[in-house]
């Protein structure tokens, strides 16, 4: 396991972050505590340390499945938790991204993991209700009372993020380190504004649901039958716009490079995110309910696609990035912006 800094910061954390909303059986879905430690120990064995979380996950469970397995090894941990999810759908302050639910969030999560701060902690979801200016304030608060060692935000728009971090740096207010975000081969629509925004603010990446939602082991084919449990966050299933032909494409070509190179579909799916390092700091978050599936996932390190396959896939799973890219993108356009020296340029910002 190599190491990244994770976006304006000097922490380090592991290439790759050990997801755990698979902690506990609260669900319908999930890991006993036995196997959740076992997958626990398995990832630290290879050398990760960072490992994330969220409140709301196994409502509270993973918390503290986490703080137990940590233990008196917590200071090794890179640990990131989250708020704004409601765990009390009768409160209308019981969720949000506001400084009440914020305080009353990180109060209960520090208890339920045994610790007296978290050194990731990310906005789980934007709520399109709270000022930018009041979660900046009181997060940097959060910083300064040393609950908090760092702030990243999940599930937010690139022009909610670029605002946060303008007013933070205006302010001199802790910023955005980390973009936590859905991204893999069947969900690329990020590469249109919040990767160029991630790595034009120094800003780290980390990619839940890298395998699409399941859909990249191979384990469904076009003529799956759709599950019947499809479940929020577990599954490209959840949403018709998934279950197309082209995603079922690249599958296929998914499972024909694995096929070449004798690897599962799973670790060539992980190693081409590994792989985005044009696009920044970009992390993969692994997440497992058993100890052969993190291994598996583990193994993605192993091992490079080559630029062929590399090519492939990206052919395969490629998005119209939409205007203003592609039209800024014309031969007509970027005549009229450089004139006869656009290929005269060497641009190291592209």
């Amino acid at each position: 396991m190599r190491y990244k800094l994770l976006g304006r910061s000097g922490l380090r954390v592991s290439e790759l972050c050990l997801g755990t909303m698979t902690f506990g059986e609260d669900w319908s879905f999930g890991a006993s505590k036995e196997e959740s430690k076992q997958v626990f120990d398995a990832f630290v064995d290879a050398g990760g340390n960072f490992v994330d979380t969220a409140n709301f996950y196994t409502n509270g469970t993973s918390e503290r499945f986490l703080g137990e397995f940590m233990g008196d090894r917590r200071q090794e941990f890179v640990l990131a938790t989250k708020y704004t999810l409601n765990n009390h759908p009768d409160d209308p302050n019981g969720g949000g991204n506001h400084r009440k639910s914020m305080h009353q969030a990180l109060e209960a999560s520090l208890k339920r993991l045994g610790t007296d701060y978290i050194d990731l902690y990310w906005v789980h979801a934007w709520d399109f209700m709270t000022p930018v200016d009041e979660v900046m304030r009181a997060l940097d608060d959060m910083v300064r009372a040393g609950k908090v060692l760092y702030v990243g935000i999940s599930n937010a728009p690139a022009w909610i993020v670029s605002q946060a971090n303008t007013l933070a740096d205006l302010r001199g207010w802790s910023p955005f380190v980390g973009l936590q975000i859905e991204y893999s081969l069947i969900e690329r629509t990020p590469e249109r504004e919040l990767l160029p925004m991630a790595k034009a603010l120094d800003i780290a990446v980390t990619a839940w649901s890298p395998l699409g939602g399941g859909m990249l082991t191979g384990k469904y084919k076009r003529d799956t039958e759709r599950p019947k449990d499809a479940r929020y966050a577990q599954g490209a299933w959840n949403d018709d716009l998934f279950v197309t032909d082209k995603n079922f494409t690249i599958v296929e070509a998914v499972e024909k490079v694995a096929g070449e190179i004798g690897r599962t579909p799973a670790q060539v799916a992980i190693n081409w995110l590994h792989r985005q390092t044009g696009k920044g700091v970009v992390i993969p978050i692994i997440g497992a309910r058993k100890l052969s599936q993190l291994r598996d996932n583990l193994a993605a390190l192993d091992f490079e696609l080559g630029e062929g396959q590399l090519t492939r896939l990206d052919k395969v799973s490629a998005i119209r990035l939409g205007f203003p890219h592609d039209f800024l993108s014309l031969d007509i356009v970027r005549s009229a912006v450089h004139g006869n020296t656009y290929a005269l340029i060497d641009n190291h910002r592209e």
